[in-house]
C-alpha cells in the first residue's frame, strides 16, 4: 500500500491517479482520447470507455497524434493523445512536434518508468527520461508524481496548449502514479477548471491606428488568410472585413472555405498577380515563413508594405520589417480593423483587375480539367472529384502528397471553414488518415482524404482504424505508381528507389481491412464511385489509376530539392 492510503483513514472512500485523470479531463469537457495502448496505459482506455466516453484507438502512436492534434484544431480544445513509455512515446512526438510548429493544441499523455530506476539508468522496462527528450518539442512538459497534482497538472497543460500561440503539450505520469491511492474526497477537491484559459489580447489603439491609415492609402491591397485565422473561429467577423473593405483576399492552404472560394473577392486563381503587385498585404493568421517564400524574392514585389496580426510579438520581422505590426488575438484585431476602416473607398480598379485575372485563370484551368486523355492525370481526375464535392460543401477534406496535394489545393474548391486539412507549416507526409479519423469524429461529417500512394503508405493500416469504427471516409489514392512519378528507368541492379510495385493493389488491402475498395481508370468512373461511397457512409478506399508519367518532382517545391552537380555540364 502507498503512503498515501496508509494516511487515510479505513473507512474513506478512495479514489486513484486512473480516476482523478479521467475526471479531470470529463470536468474540463473532454470526451475524446486518441491513442494506442500498452504498458502502462491499458486500463485508461478501458476505464475511459467504461464511463461512456470514446476512445480511438490506433495502429501506430504518431497517427493518434495527428488525429489529436487535428481535433484540437478543429474545436478549439486541446486534443488529446496517449501513448505507452518510450518507443510509444517516440512515436507520438513526431505529432506533438507538429501540432506546435502548425499552432494547434494538443496534450500528449505518456506512461513513463520510474523515475528512481531512469535517473540512475538502472535498465527499467522502456527506460527513458521521457520529459527532458519532449521540451525542445513542445511548449512545455510537465511530469506528474503525486496523485494529488493530477487536476492543477491538467489544468495547467489546457492553459498552456490554448494561451496565445497555440501548440503541443507533454504531460509525463510515470507508471506507479496510475494505481496511487488516496482520499476520494480530497481527491475531488484537487480539480478544477480554469478560468478564461485562452484570454483576448487586445491590440494597442497606436498599433490600429498605424494599420488603418496603411491600409487606406494603399492602392493595390490584399487580406491575406493562414489557418490562425480558421482556427480563431470568428470566420463572420473576417467575411465582414473583407466585403466592407472590398479588398480582394487569398488564403492559405488550410484557410480555404473561411471564405468560400467562390467569392467574388477571392484571389487565389490570381495569386501570382496579387503576391507580385499588392503594395500592402494584411497576414491575418499567417506567418511569412517558406510558404509565402519568407515576404521576399521574385514571389513578392519588392516594396511590399505587411499589417500583421499575431498573437505573439517577436513573429513581426521575422524575415522582412513588418511596417505595421498588430499584437493581439485575430478576433480582436480584426473587428478593431473594421472599426477603424469603416466607410473607407473600396479599391474599385484593383480588385477589377484581380478578378479579370482571376476569371482567365479559370477558364484556362477549366480546359484542362475537362480534356481526355489516355490515361488519367491529375488535371482531369481532381476535375471529376471537384464536380461531384461542389454537391458536398460541408465535407471534410484530407488532403497529402506532393502533387496530389498541389493540385487538390488549386483545383477543389472549399466552401465552409476548418473543412480542408493538409500536410501544414511543415509539410509532413503520413497525417492523412489522423486527420480522417480526427475529422469524422469530431465533426460528424463525411471525410474525402485524397492521397498520393507513397503519402497513403506512411499511415495505410489505419485504414483498419476507419473501417474498425466505421467511419464515413472515402480514401481516394491518386496512383502514379512512385515517388512524384512511377516512370523512373531502374538499374540493372535493382528497382529504382523512386517506383512502387506496378501490382500493388490498394483496392484490395481495403477490402482485405473490412472496407469496400474499388480500382478506377477514367475520369468518370471516378465521380460515379466517389459519389457512390459518400452517400453510402460506408469506409471505402478508391484506388483512381494515374499516368505514371504524371507528377513532377517535389510538386511545386522543387527549388527546394538539392541536385548534385558533380560530373555534369
Amino acid at each position: 500500500m502507498s503512503n498515501e492510503a496508509a494516511m487515510v483513514p479505513e473507512d474513506a472512500q478512495l479514489t486513484d491517479g486512473f480516476h482523478l485523470l479521467m475526471e479531470a479531463l470529463e470536468m474540463n469537457g473532454i470526451d475524446t482520447i486518441y491513442g494506442l495502448l500498452g504498458i502502462p496505459v491499458t486500463e485508461l482506455g478501458r476505464l475511459w470507455q467504461a464511463r461512456g466516453n470514446r476512445f480511438f484507438s490506433f495502429r501506430n502512436e504518431q497517427n493518434a497524434g495527428y488525429a489529436a492534434s487535428v481535433a484540437g484544431f478543429i474545436t478549439k480544445k486541446p486534443g488529446i493523445c496517449v501513448t505507452v513509455s518510450a518507443p510509444g512515446f517516440l512515436n507520438g512526438l513526431t505529432a506533438l512536434a507538429n501540432a506546435t510548429t502548425n499552432c494547434f493544441p494538443m496534450i500528449m499523455i505518456s506512461g513513463s518508468s520510474e523515475r528512481e530506476i531512469v535517473d540512475l539508468q538502472q535498465g527499467d522496462y522502456e527506460e527513458m527520461d521521457q520529459l527532458n527528450i519532449a521540451r525542445p518539442h513542445c511548449k512545455a512538459a510537465y511530469r506528474i508524481n503525486r496523485t494529488e497534482d493530477i487536476g492543477v497538472a491538467v489544468v495547467r497543460a489546457i492553459r498552456t496548449a490554448l494561451s496565445g500561440r497555440p501548440g503541443g503539450v507533454y504531460l509525463d505520469i510515470p507508471a506507479r502514479l496510475f494505481s496511487t491511492t488516496m482520499s476520494a474526497e480530497d481527491g475531488a477537491k484537487s480539480l478544477f477548471v480554469p478560468v478564461d484559459p485562452a484570454p483576448s489580447q487586445l491590440p494597442g489603439p497606436d498599433a490600429v491606428a498605424r494599420a488603418v491609415d496603411l491600409i487606406k492609402g494603399a492602392e493595390k491591397p490584399l487580406i491575406l488568410l493562414g489557418k490562425g485565422a480558421a482556427y480563431a473561429q470568428c470566420d463572420d467577423e473576417i467575411k465582414a472585413l473583407i466585403e466592407e473593405t472590398g479588398i480582394p483576399f487569398t488564403p492559405m492552404s488550410m484557410a480555404k472555405g473561411l471564405v468560400p472560394d467562390t467569392h467574388p473577392q477571392c484571389a487565389a486563381a490570381a495569386r501570382s498577380l496579387v503576391l507580385k503587385e499588392s503594395d500592402v498585404v494584411v497576414l491575418v493568421g499567417a506567418r511569412l515563413n517558406w510558404l509565402l517564400a519568407h515576404g521576399k524574392g521574385k514571389t513578392w514585389g519588392g516594396s511590399t508594405k505587411f499589417v500583421q496580426i499575431d498573437i505573439q510579438a517577436n513573429e513581426m520581422d521575422s524575415n522582412v520589417p513588418i511596417a505595421a505590426p498588430l499584437v493581439g488575438d485575430i478576433g480582436s484585431c480584426v473587428a478593431a480593423l473594421r472599426a477603424g476602416l469603416s466607410g473607407m473607398e473600396k479599391p474599385a480598379a484593383w480588385a477589377s483587375a484581380v478578378a479579370e485575372k482571376a476569371s482567365g485563370n479559370r477558364a484556362k484551368l477549366s480546359t484542362k480539367l475537362t480534356t481526355a486523355t489516355p490515361v488519367m492525370n491529375y488535371f482531369n481526375s481532381l476535375g471529376a472529384i471537384r464536380e461531384v464535392l461542389k454537391n458536398y460543401p460541408d465535407i471534410n477534406l484530407v488532403n497529402e502528397g506532393a502533387n496530389a496535394l498541389d493540385n487538390a489545393r488549386m483545383i477543389i474548391d472549399q466552401y465552409q471553414p476548418r473543412r480542408r486539412l493538409d500536410t501544414g507549416t511543415w509539410g509532413v507526409m503520413g497525417v492523412g488518415m489522423g486527420s480522417c479519423v480526427a475529422a469524422a469524429a469530431e465533426t460528424g461529417k463525411p471525410v474525402v482524404a485524397i492521397c498520393g500512394d507513397s503519402a497513403f503508405g506512411f499511415s495505410g493500416m489505419e485504414a483498419e482504424t476507419i473501417t474498425r469504427y466505421n467511419l464515413p471516409v472515402t480514401i481516394i489514392i491518386m496512383n502514379n505508381g512512385g515517388i512524384y512519378r512511377g516512370d523512373e528507368a531502374s538499374p540493372e541492379h535493382q528497382v529504382s528507389c523512386m517506383v512502387f510495385n506496378p501490382k500493388t493493389r490498394y483496392d484490395q488491402l481495403m477490402i482485405a481491412l473490412g472496407g469496400e475498395g474499388y480500382r478506377v481508370t477514367t475520369p468518370e468512373e471516378l465521380a460515379e464511385t466517389l459519389d457512390s461511397a459518400i452517400k453510402s457512409g460506408k469506409p471505402t478506399l478508391i484506388d483512381a489509376i494515374i499516368d505514371p508519367a504524371a507528377g513532377v518532382e517535389s510538386g511545386r517545391i522543387g527549388n527546394l530539392n538539392v541536385v548534385s552537380t558533380i560530373g555534369k555540364k
